[in-house]
């Protein structure tokens, strides 16, 4: 699974992603400061599953702090769109070639309307961000009805709308489902595809990116003043907007780093530890950060990022476990694995995940919990601990 982290030049696209990743990526106050694709980490939150039952865990791949599992997700941010991108101006291209591998989009304006459309600084309330959203959009759209038209008579009148637009999309990380489940919300599934005109075309794609690489709005600079209108309007019109502060999200990692406050990213507030002595700028910054989070119950990093995962992508946490009383591995770990799977997942999928074994010689799966056997087809639930039980392991 991967995320993109899409927009305009300037909008704090790669502080986001220094926000969610922890990692240490060029920034600055100027378009194309992301010129080649910085792939990172970061992670989805959850309530672990060791608080339930008060037992301490010893995590492989995640990360468990306070009873919440921190499980690890790629994330991409790549350079940032100017208008006219699916011709090749700015760094159009290598955004778009780089768009094609993710699952979903996290898409970062400007809440204050202070970068023009090419990425320059500007005072706070001047543009819109619904122009942005728009531009990008369109730009992505464009991109996927040049695609579509490439050789388009071709092979046309011989196989069927869905085998044709699957040949198209088939390098760009979209499925047969997207593909079925927009063209079932278009009036253009029963019209052969030959007869389609640009206009629907493009109609057609504006549905299918919905299914194929559903966004969040990321409403970054939320902070500063005159945002509180604009992401009221964005809401009007997107369902998943969520206020950030980046700026704000680092501010906290840092303190938290030097040991002056205790936080988790997702939290809703912060504690300033007892032995520490506050300077007055640091009291400051930590001031406007409380105020932010006390209107919008968070930075809103980990709140969108946790939006994508289960709220848009239906992800579900499981745990896999090879002793199904003290939920531990071979190696004496306790619940050492937390496996981010598709809403649907069953539990012979689980045993495909764990290893390629597993599947062939597949037996049955035990829930950990009830102690019962469950079959191949049994569909798994979120925070399900799950031993698989194979002719292999049986030896």
């Amino acid at each position: 699974m991967q995320i993109g982290l899409i927009g305009k030049a300037n909008v704090g696209k790669s502080t986001f992603f220094n926000a969610a990743t922890d990692m240490s990526v060029e920034t600055g106050n100027y378009p194309f400061t992301t010129i080649q694709p910085n792939v990172g980490i970061c992670f989805a939150r959850q309530r672990c599953v060791c608080s339930e039952f008060s037992i301490k865990d010893n995590p492989i791949h995640s990360i468990c702090i306070d009873g919440n599992r921190f499980i690890p997700v790629n994330i991409i941010d790549v350079a940032g769109l100017v208008p006219g991108a699916h011709l090749g101006k700015g760094l159009g291209n290598k955004f778009l070639d780089d768009a094609r591998r993710v699952d979903a989009i996290i898409h970062v304006v400007d809440a204050s309307g202070s970068t023009d459309k090419e990425g320059r600084a500007s005072s706070p309330g001047s543009n819109d961000p619904h122009e942005d959203i728009e531009f990008v959009q369109n730009e992505f759209d464009l991109w996927i009805l040049s695609i579509i038209k490439r050789d388009w008579s071709k092979n046309m009148d011989r196989i069927s709308n869905e085998q044709l637009l699957l040949k198209r999309f088939s390098g760009l990380g979209i499925t047969q489902e997207a593909i079925d489940a927009s063209l079932a919300n278009s009036e253009l599934r029963n019209k052969k595809i030959n007869s389609w005109t640009e206009s629907e075309i493009l109609t057609y794609i504006k549905c299918l990116r919905q299914e194929a690489k559903p966004v969040t709005i990321a409403a970054n600079k939320a902070d500063i003043s005159l945002s509180d209108a604009n992401i009221q309007a964005l809401k009007q019109k997107h369902e998943f907007v969520i206020p950030c502060t980046s700026e704000g999200e680092i501010l906290l990692r840092n303190a938290s780093k030097h040991g002056l406050i205790h936080y988790l990213p997702g939290d809703k507030s912060f504690e300033i530890r007892k032995s520490v002595n506050l300077s007055e700028k640091q009291s400051h910054a930590l001031d406007l950060v409380t105020n932010f989070m006390n209107k919008y119950s968070s930075t809103g990093i980990q709140h969108t990022i946790n939006t994508v995962c289960f709220d848009i992508l239906h992800k579900i946490v499981v745990y896999p476990v090879e002793d199904e009383v003290e939920f531990k591995d071979k190696k004496g770990n306790v619940l050492p694995e937390a496996f981010l799977v598709d809403k649907g997942t069953t539990a012979k999928d689980l045993a495909t995940m764990v290893h390629k074994d597993m599947e062939t010689g597949f037996l049955f799966a035990i829930d950990a919990r009830s102690k019962k056997r469950i079959g191949a087809n049994h569909e798994l639930a979120n925070n399900d601990i799950i031993k698989i039980v194979s002719a292999s392991s049986r030896g």
